[in-house]
């Protein structure tokens, strides 16, 4: 019976090993049950087995105790590596993020120490700052976002730029669980406090976008304008959205390269390992050290999908800076925010939204920003991915000028 038990439980652990790559290759909803109910059972079930039968009971022949002596051995040996490969720290070789000669720093009443640049407006000054928003969750101020933002003060506009909390040279918090997009927009309403300004204009890229959606919804009175660029989907999503079909006009194209081929590039055990510590129990597996690494190389990979010429894609290197752990808590806090839409119904804040034709994210969330917001302009930028400046800087600027004008 014992013997029965090992080779029925270890075949069965092999087939739902086979059959959760098969429906994963197939997207089937069959995936999950498959591979995170099915396989750990047999597995728990083959192992246990394996090692708490006695010999005796196996067989009263020594070639096939040898055998399965050699099993015991084997499957020690690959549970041993599995726990080297899961609990080992590990290096991506992202440098460190370069240190800007002009860097501040605010000590928020939020109890975030959030580091940021002020590129001060030349000539006649405009009554509003620019305050960008980074993509992310968790971006950090790097020489190519000023080198973007600076043309900008040629025409009077103080620019704000700032490493959210979690990233970049801004502080990390101990308690993973903290980092939320409510907590984002709490450091938002201090910063723009502490810029002294009546009102701002927000230009936020990607998840900077949804950040200053949350902002704008609790704060209408004080946004004079917002630019959106590769808006993300407002949060909570509507997933009824992603099937929104674009109109034919306007050309847009699908990336050739998508997120999730670059998560599953440069994830490893470790890495889905430490992103279930974070999610499930709000730990670290890893510290932020080694974490950041890694998101430098995730965002190294995800990048990919954010260029409509993939012969751009050498243009993007491996950059340190990335906030691991305020990246993934706070997407994971999504589900728990308070829906803005109503509060945004028929807004009157005049917003430009800019979208590459080749962005990667989906018509259905760009559309839901004109739906909301009364005084809208989209400008689709051509030959453009998810960031569009990289590849079309000159249309990107233009756009903006012209809308702030």
């Amino acid at each position: 019976m014992g013997r029965r038990l090992i080779i029925a439980s270890g075949i069965l652990t092999a087939l739902a090993l086979l059959a959760g790559k098969l429906l994963h290759k197939l997207h089937s909803p069959l995936t999950d049950f498959v591979g995170l109910l099915c396989f750990p059972f047999f597995l728990v079930v083959f192992v246990c087995s394996l090692f708490l039968v006695p010999l005796c009971r196996i067989s009263t022949n020594n070639t096939t105790r040898r055998v399965f002596t050699a099993m015991r051995i084997t499957v020690f040996a690959g549970i041993f590596l599995l726990l080297m490969a899961v609990f080992w720290p590990r290096s991506y070789g992202a440098p460190p993020p370069a240190k800007r000669a002009d860097m501040r720093y605010w000590q928020l009443p939020t109890g975030s120490r959030i580091a940021y640049t002020l590129l001060p407006g030349k000539g006649t000054p405009k009554p509003y700052p620019i305050i960008y928003l980074l993509g992310g969750p968790g971006g950090w101020v790097d020489e190519t976002i000023i080198r973007m933002m600076t043309p900008l003060t040629a025409d009077g506009y103080n620019v704000y730029l700032y490493d959210q909390v979690g990233s970049g040279w801004s502080g990390r918090l101990a308690d993973i669980r903290d980092y939320t997009a409510e907590r984002h927009k709490d450091d938002l309403e201090a910063i723009v406090k502490e810029t002294g300004a009546e009102k701002v204009i927000l230009l936020g890229q990607s998840w900077g976008a949804i950040l200053a959606t949350l902002y704008a919804a609790d704060n209408p009175g004080q946004v004079a304008k917002m630019i959106l660029t590769g808006p993300g989907p407002i949060q909570p999503l509507n997933s009824g959205a992603t099937g929104t079909t674009p109109p034919d006009s306007l050309h847009l194209r699908e990336p050739y390269y998508t997120n999730h081929q670059g998560n599953e590039r440069a994830s490893n055990i470790r890495t889905w390992t430490m992103l279930w510590f974070a999610e499930t129990f709000g730990k670290k597996l890893a510290s932020d050290k080694e974490a950041d690494d890694f998101g430098a190389w995730l965002n190294s990979n995800l990048n990919w999908s954010t260029v409509c010429d993939t012969a751009k894609i050498r243009e993007l290197p491996l950059e340190g800076g990335a906030g691991y752990y305020a990246q993934v808590m706070t997407v994971q806090s999504f589900r728990y925010l308070p829906d803005p839409r109503p509060k945004l119904k028929n807004s009157n804040i005049p917003i430009l939204v800019l979208k590459g034709q080749c962005d990667n994210q989906k018509w259905g969330f760009t559309n839901e920003y004109l739906q909301l917001f009364s005084d809208h302009r989209l400008v689709v930028i051509p030959d453009a991915g998810h960031f569009i400046f990289f590849e079309q800087p000159e249309r990107y600027l233009s756009a903006i000028r012209d809308f702030l004008k």
